[in-house]
C-alpha cells in the first residue's frame, strides 16, 4: 500500500496545541498504518471524552473543547482518522471506505481499554461515531452531537450537495482558506494549522473521498449499518446525550439536527448557537461548558 506520512516539521509550534503526539501501528484493521492520537487529561479519570473530528479537519479542531473537558478532571483521547492530521495517509482512494474507518475507531477503543466515554462528534465523526454504541454499549455512555446525521441513502441536504460538488471541482482543497471563510475570527495561525497535515495535493486522497462516501444511494457502503444505529439508538440507547446546533451551518445545520434529535432516546432540546458554522468546535468552549453543565460533570 502506498501511504503517505506528513514529516513532524509540519506540526511544529501549532497555536494553541501542547499535546505531544502519540500513535498506534497494531490496530488489527488497517494493516499496521500509524494511527496518532492525543491522550491528554487525567489518566486514571472514571469518564473519558473520545472526539472524533470530521472532514476536512483534524484533532487541532478540538483545542477549545479539550481545555474545559480536563478542567473537569476528566480524560481526553482525540484521534486523527486515516488520511488526516498525523495519521497516514493511504494513497489510493478505494482503501478509504465506511467499513475502514468505523473499525479502525472500534480498534483504537479497544486498544486503548477505553471505558465510560462520552463520544463528541461533528460531521463524519458523527456519521460513524454514531454507529459505534450499539457495537460497543458497555463503554459508551454519553453523547454530544454537533452538526452531524446519520446518512442511510438520500442526500441530507441541497448544502451538502454543492459542497460535494465544490470538493470534486476542487482536488486540491485549500483548507486554511477554507476554514477562514467558515470562521470568520480564525487567525492565520490557526488556518496554517489546517493546513499543516497536508503538504501539497498528493497528501488529500481522504479529503477528497470522504465527501463521495456520504451514503446517498440505498447501496453505498454503510447505509445498512447506518439504519441500524437509528433503530438502536430510538429504541435500546440507554445513555445520556446532549446536541448543540451551529445554526449558520448550509451542509448539516437546523433543519438535518432536528430530524437526527428525533432518533436519540431522550435527547433534550439543543442549544443553538445562532453564529455558529458547521465546523461548531471553532465555538466549542460555550458549547463544551453548557454540555458539562447540563450533566453536572464536575471535578
Amino acid at each position: 500500500m502506498s501511504v503517505k506520512r506528513t514529516p513532524d516539521v509540519f506540526f511544529e509550534n501549532l497555536t494553541d496545541w501542547p499535546h505531544p503526539p502519540q500513535y498506534l501501528t497494531d490496530l488489527p484493521s488497517v494493516e499496521g498504518l500509524r494511527v496518532h492520537y492525543i491522550d491528554t487529561g487525567e489518566a486514571g479519570s472514571e469518564r473519558v471524552f473520545l472526539c472524533l473530528h470530521g472532514q476536512p479537519t483534524w484533532s487541532y479542531l478540538y483545542r477549545k473543547m479539550i481545555p474545559v473537558f480536563t478542567a473537569s478532571g476528566a480524560r481526553v483521547v482525540a484521534p486523527d482518522l486515516l488520511g488526516f492530521g498525523r495519521s497516514d495517509k493511504p494513497v489510493d482512494a478505494a482503501t478509504y471506505g465506511f467499513e475502514f474507518h468505523r473499525q479502525m475507531l472500534l480498534d483504537l477503543i479497544d486498544r486503548l481499554d477505553l471505558k465510560n466515554i462520552t463520544l463528541v462528534m461533528q460531521d463524519w465523526g458523527g456519521l460513524l461515531g454514531l454507529t459505534l454504541p450499539m457495537a460497543r454499549p458497555s463503554r459508551i455512555t454519553r453523547l454530544l452531537v454537533m452538526n452531524t446525521t446519520l446518512a442511510t441513502g438520500t442526500s441530507p441536504s441541497r448544502g451538502f450537495e454543492s459542497w460535494r460538488a465544490y470538493c470534486r471541482a476542487n482536488p486540491d482543497l485549500q483548507i486554511g482558506r477554507l476554514m477562514q471563510r467558515s470562521v470568520p475570527a480564525m487567525t492565520q495561525d490557526e488556518a496554517a494549522a489546517y493546513d499543516a497535515p497536508f503538504p501539497d495535493g498528493s497528501y488529500k486522497a481522504g479529503v477528497r473521498r470522504f465527501p463521495e462516501m456520504v451514503m446517498t444511494a440505498p447501496d453505498m457502503e454503510g447505509t445498512d449499518i447506518s439504519k441500524q444505529a437509528i433503530e438502536y439508538l430510538s429504541t435500546t440507547w440507554q445513555g445520556q446525550s446532549f446536541m448543540a446546533i451551529g445554526m449558520q451551518d448550509p451542509v448539516l445545520g437546523p433543519k438535518v439536527m432536528t430530524t437526527l434529535r428525533a432518533t436519540i432516546r431522550g435527547c433534550p432540546p439543543p442549544l443553538e448557537m445562532a453564529i455558529g458554522g458547521h465546523f461548531l468546535q471553532e465555538w466549542g468552549q460555550p458549547v463544551a461548558q453548557a454540555a458539562l453543565a447540563h450533566w453536572e460533570d464536575t471535578k
